[in-house]
């Protein structure tokens, strides 16, 4: 099981999370929603550890001082001191928000530089795994990361986080600026990741409508805080969550 528990970031004298609190069990598919500068991303690093090597650049550059309070645990233990590089070690694996793909290599060299942690056999395995849930991916595996579409850069992104062998998944903002139709099909294929690989997953999204439909519970954000809470069902039935993002 994942937790954290009164989780709080401040950049200098701004308060980027404010006592945020969640859980993902094992298997679950759970979500955090919010608008831009709501603390998602702020999150996100949080969770994987990317915050303490942001913290160090900035500190190395004379740059803003990041303070971080709060615990997250990991199958019991408390892992908010733990370098990214042990949390991914340890299976929790963050895809970023923009892809961040590597343009100049193909996407073959791409997924094979995500299978660092992999041993061979499941380098093999999850690489062929990665081009039945994307299947685009297997007619384009020698074309630069560079010349994708957005959509193709994105499955690109999933596929190689999945090469590191996640036991827990953080995908932030997947869905950024690509077509209601490549959103959809994405929602689908995170659904199907978590049915057929049995690992948790925790989404980090500003288009909720495609994504509140395959949680099993989420979150919602405003100005760094979870301000609601809830099943799948509940969020849906919430009138101001689905005046907010149903459009209703």
């Amino acid at each position: 099981m994942f937790e954290a528990e009164g989780l709080m970031v401040f950049y200098e004298n701004m308060l980027a999370l404010n006592n945020v609190s969640l859980k993902c069990e094992e298997t679950q598919i759970v979500g955090i929603f919010g608008a831009n500068s709501a603390g998602k991303s702020t999150l996100m690093y949080t969770l994987s550890g990317i915050i303490l090597d942001i913290r160090k650049k900035e500190e190395m550059a004379g740059g803003e001082r990041i303070t971080i309070r709060g615990r997250v645990q990991f199958n019991g233990r408390d892992i908010i001191s733990d370098k990214p590089s042990s949390r991914a070690r340890a299976g929790i694996i963050l895809c970023p928000e923009r892809r961040r793909i590597f343009p100049e290599s193909t996407v073959l060299e791409n997924l094979r530089i995500g299978g660092y942690l992999a041993t061979s056999s499941q380098a093999r395995e999850t690489l062929d795994y990665v081009m039945t849930i994307f299947p685009p991916l297997k007619r384009i595996l020698k074309r630069l990361g560079g010349f994708l579409s957005g959509g193709e850069q994105q499955m690109l992104a999933i596929g190689r986080a999945l090469m590191a062998q996640p036991k827990l998944l953080l995908l932030d903002e997947p869905l950024l600026g690509l077509s209601p139709a490549i959103q959809y099909l994405l929602a689908k294929s995170i659904k199907e990741i978590r049915d057929q690989r049995g690992m948790s997953i925790i989404v980090a999204e500003q288009y909720a409508r495609p994504i509140i439909p395959i949680i099993d519970y989420g979150y919602i954000l405003e100005n760094g805080a979870a301000v609601v809470d809830g099943g799948r069902q509940e969020l849906m039935d919430n009138p101001d969550v689905k005046s907010a993002y149903f459009g209703t």
